[in-house]
């Protein structure tokens, strides 16, 4: 059986553990597969095929428009960059019409604009897209590739593989990256190709190779299919959420504000629930012709600092009303807290009310609250103190909660999972 397998594989190499030093907090950048696809067509439509044209325009677009100051770092091409064939040598090389000045040379720009450079690699025959793929045997000269071409960041897919192949792999690419010397956050899509569940999936192993992977669905451009991840998710946050951590990331896939299927609430509902799962913040969008109101959402400067939280810990949703009314909780270095109030509700704003000793928040503690979007402190709230937060349909409320006064023993002394029943605190 594939786990089987896995396990044996993991045991076999001790030397396998990744821990490279970096993704310490959610990898943050922009990602081209959502919103521009395997669009090779450049006579037909120039401005939005994938080529080298493409990412020297979104570098420039995250380094003049903010956000590479916010921490959007990452330019990462996905897939159909390549062309069809291998060179004479075996190597990988890229679309000689499509990127005519090499992925070197459009690392160097990436580069020199104070960003870095992801790339996309399958391990099967081929890419999904039909491209070459990283057989077994190209694995040590692939990863040999991107550490030349100066590549900061691998996303490593699983079309066309077996699970053995994939069981395989995973570590060795892990192994051959850390080999180059050169320091490249790693990708993996293996647990997506195994249902995203143990037993098929050991994420005590998985977090030893990768840094980040993609556990479930591609994300399209739909609030169905957001809704489809954050279900998956939040329903299987038991075994998801003591996996992640600073170096090793659940990756719901990218953020697609800005796009064309999710409404204003809809997009701040997706910022706010993939910063309070930790999630990596990778755009998916034309930073070309962005909206002004969609920017500010993923500008907002509060809700990136919680996503970067230091101590890394992956919320969990604790609450979940009749009423189509969910509340989120992550914990926060400090001892502050971000919460997240959410309507699934497609009728009309609705008024919740309850309290944060109702959230199990500890007794006898202050907190000032802050909401993310407005910007400005709500005020102060006592655990006991009853409070109502009118939430549009799709939308949410997120709040900041910072301590003003704690009790003796704060529930932050430990790294617990949420202050909840039935959460049990496990030691840091």
């Amino acid at each position: 059986v594939p786990s089987a397998l896995v396990l044996a594989v993991a045991l076999a190499l001790p030397s396998v553990a990744l821990e490279n030093g970096l993704a310490r907090t959610p990898p943050m950048g922009w990602m081209s597969w959502e919103r521009f696809r395997c669009n090779v067509d450049c006579q037909a439509d120039p401005r939005n095929c994938i080529s080298e044209q493409l990412f020297f325009e979104m570098a420039d677009r995250l380094a003049e428009d903010g956000w590479r100051e916010l921490g959007y770092e990452y330019i990462n091409i996905d897939d159909c960059w390549a062309a069809k064939q291998r060179d004479v040598a075996g190597q990988l090389v890229p679309d000689p019409k499509r990127f005519p000045s090499g992925i070197k040379a459009l690392a160097d720009y990436v580069h020199a604009r104070g960003l870095k450079l992801g790339i996309y690699g399958d391990l099967g025959i081929f890419t999904c897209g039909g491209y070459p793929g990283t057989m077994l045997e190209n694995v040590k000269q692939d990863a040999q590739t991107f550490a030349a071409w100066g590549v900061d960041m691998l996303k490593l897919d699983g079309c066309y593989s077996s699970a053995e192949e994939q069981a395989k792999g995973y570590p060795e690419m892990a192994r051959a990256l850390n080999a180059t010397g050169r320091p490249i956050v790693y990708s993996c899509s293996w647990p997506a190709y195994q249902g995203g569940l143990p037993p098929k999936v050991n994420y005590t192993i998985l977090a030893e190779i990768c840094n980040l992977w993609r556990n479930y669905d591609d994300i399209q451009d739909s609030w169905d299919s957001v809704l489809s991840i954050v279900d998956w998710f939040f329903t299987n946050q038991d075994v998801l959420q003591p996996a992640a951590g600073p170096g090793h990331w659940n990756d719901p896939d990218m953020l697609i504000i800005g796009n064309f299927g999710l409404s204003y609430e809809q997009s701040r509902s997706q910022m706010a629930l993939w910063t309070v799962m930790a999630a990596p913040l990778l755009m998916s969008t034309d930073l070309r012709t962005i909206s002004p109101r969609a920017k500010e959402i993923l500008q907002n400067r509060l809700m990136i600092q919680i996503n970067q939280d230091p101590l890394g810990i992956q919320g969990r949703r604790i609450v979940k009303e009749k009423s189509h009314i969910e509340v989120f909780l992550r914990p926060l270095s400090q001892a502050a807290s971000a919460l997240v109030f959410f309507s699934r509700r497609t009728d009309m704003p609705i008024r919740y009310t309850t309290s944060l000793a109702k959230l199990h928040f500890p007794e006898d503690a202050v907190y000032e609250v802050q909401d993310v979007y407005v910007g400005k402190i709500v005020g102060t709230l006592k655990t006991a103190d009853n409070f109502s937060v009118v939430i549009n349909p799709s939308g949410v409320v997120m709040w900041y909660l910072r301590p003003m006064a704690l009790p003796v023993q704060p529930w932050h002394a430990v790294r617990q999972q949420a202050p909840g029943e039935g959460y049990r605190p496990a030691l840091l």
